[in-house]
């Protein structure tokens, strides 16, 4: 089958094997209720809304891939979309390329979402898919920041740090997912760099580190990535206001 006549297939990975220290003890914090509903299941739903996306593969925690299947299986979900729930690893990084590993042979694109996004809109999301169908290797969504940033040298917890330098605002993004990646280049750059530490946080940076492109879309206040306390009292808010004004 020749590249003009093959199946452009996408398929979303979201990694959600970590255990969110910073939300506090308890579940890990891609199964924390959000709207009565864990926060995983709204994030599948969020990539399952785009017309685009055919496959989402869950990457879970080493050993909790049956209650993740158990837990998606409780849920609503799209019938037009497959779901697949693999095993993850140590860090993020190594998860993605489980989930990676997992994916059938004729997906072309990939996303790449955190689980701790729930609630990206499927504008957000299309628009990754159709920068990359348009021949982009490596896409980001991406919001202008508010706030002034300083780099610094980094001290002691609590103790005061000295300013090196002030980064141009106007050329700093703040960063978002679903990333979204040509499937041969995002696999390239897993293989090429292998984990270190505590792993790449961030997918788009080792396709940078190949040379290869990567382009930024806008994205959207409502994809912030729920991390800490506060994040999640935002979340309820910013659902609950779906609920009423749309039946979400």
């Amino acid at each position: 089958m020749s590249d003009q006549s093959r199946p452009y297939r996408t398929a979303a990975v979201i990694p959600a094997a970590g255990r969110g220290v910073r939300l506090g003890p308890g579940a890990p914090k891609a199964l924390r209720a959000l709207g009565g509903t864990p926060m995983l299941v709204h994030a599948v739903r969020a990539m399952a809304a785009s017309r685009h996306v055919s496959l989402v593969v869950v990457v879970a925690p080493p050993d909790g891939a049956p209650e993740v299947r158990n837990l998606l299986d409780e849920h609503a979900l799209p019938e037009r979309t497959e779901f697949l729930v693999v095993p993850g690893g140590d860090t993020r990084q190594e998860s993605v390329k489980l989930g990676l590993d997992a994916l059938p042979a004729d997906v072309s694109a990939v996303l790449v979402h955190d689980a701790a996004r729930p609630l990206v809109p499927v504008d957000t999301v299309d628009a990754v898919v159709e920068a990359v169908r348009d021949g982009a290797p490596a896409v980001v969504p991406a919001l202008p920041l508010a706030d002034t940033v300083k780099e610094v040298e980094p001290g002691a917890p609590g103790e005061p740090e000295p300013v090196l330098s002030t980064p141009v605002r106007s050329r700093l993004r703040a960063v978002q997912t679903p990333q979204g990646f040509d499937r041969d280049t995002l696999v390239r750059a897993h293989e090429r760099f292998a984990v270190g530490g505590e792993g790449a946080t961030d997918d788009a940076g080792l396709v940078e580190q190949l040379g290869a492109p990567v382009v930024v879309v806008p994205g959207h206040e409502e994809a912030f990535k729920v991390t800490r306390p506060l994040d999640l009292v935002l979340a309820e808010a910013v659902l609950a206001r779906r609920r009423a004004n749309d039946g979400f």
